[in-house]
Formats: structure tokens, sequence, C-alpha cells
């Protein structure tokens, strides 16, 4: 195995590892946020006392917060823990059929680099526009709702790298292909 080549097999494990960690950690903030919301509708803000001080007065007085406006932020946590969480999952499984293979440059591995890439870029736009709906709609029936400002294009930027290394890693591919096989058809 060449050095360059055991380098990028090293930086697929480390892709791998991190994306694995950042799928767990949207698993949990999404439940997180689940979690929250459902227990801040059945009362939870006034259920919980330590002291004589609840969460609804912590939220209010300390954090001068409103309920709505938790509800607000977890909604729109709970999509961005979901989105995230997505394109996570997509990126540890390229890793692990990278490294499966070997080498970078197959074509199955750059087609699948070029999904990552579709997905890196759509879902969390799509995520992004989903959240400022559901943000706007929370703004206009409940209370108290603060404004959020929405922007994601450093996953779109991303995305767009990655198909356009998935182009070359294509290309690496089709040519160690003609190099294994000079008589095959292209």
């Amino acid at each position: 195995m060449s050095k360059n080549l055991k380098a990028i097999q090293i930086l697929s494990k480390i892709g791998k590892i991190l994306s694995k960690i950042v799928w767990i950690c949207c698993i949990v903030a999404a439940i997180g946020c689940v979690i929250g919301i459902v227990s801040l509708a059945l009362g939870g803000g006034d259920v919980l006392k330590i002291g004589g001080v609840t969460i609804h007065n912590i939220i209010e007085t300390e954090a001068g917060d409103t309920l709505n406006n938790v509800y607000a932020a977890l909604a729109v946590a709970f999509i961005y823990s979901v989105c995230d969480g997505v394109v996570a999952w997509f990126a540890e499984r390229y890793f692990t059929n990278e490294l499966k293979a070997g080498t970078p440059f197959t074509v199955p591995g750059a087609g699948e680099l070029l999904r990552l890439g579709i997905l890196t870029a759509a879902v969390p736009l799509g995520g992004t526009i989903l959240a400022a709906i559901v943000h706007t709609v929370m703004e206009n029936i409940l209370p108290g709702i603060e404004e959020m400002h929405f922007a994601e294009l450093s996953s779109v930027a991303l995305g767009i790298t990655f198909i356009v290394v998935s182009v070359i890693f294509r290309y690496g591919a089709e040519c160690l292909d003609q190099k294994e096989n000079p008589y095959a058809e292209n």
C-alpha cells in the first residue's frame, strides 16, 4: 500500500468514527428535544420543584425566556438533529464501504460519494426551510416566540465539494479499470 493510500485510509477511519459519533449525538439530541417538548406540554415546567423553584420559573425569570419560545427552539433543534443525523449516517456508511474497498477509486464508491454530496447539500438546506416554516407557524400561533435567523450555506458548499470529488474518484476508478483491462470497452 502506498504512503498516500495509507493516509487516505487513515482519514477514512477518522471520518467513519467522527460520522458515527455525530450520528449518535444527533439521535440523543433528537430524543432529548422530544422529551423536552413532551415534558413541558405535560406540565413539566411546573411539576418539577426544587426548593420552591420550578423549571417554568427558571426559564422565565432566570433565563428571561418564555415557555413558548423554548417549545419553538426545541422544535427547530429536533429538525436540525434529524437532518444532521441522516447526513452523518450516510457519511458513516460511505466511509465504511470505502474502507472495505481499500481505495476511494471505485465506481460504486464514487456513486456513494455523489449521493453523500447531494444529501450533504440538500438535507440541511431542506431542514433549514422546514425549521423556518415550523418556527413561523409557531410564531403566529403562540405568543412570546422570538424571531430566529436561519442560514445554512456551509453544507451546500461541502456537498458541492463532495460531488466534484466523486467525479474525480470515478475518473480514477475508470483509469484503474482501463489499466487493468486495456481491451475492455468504455
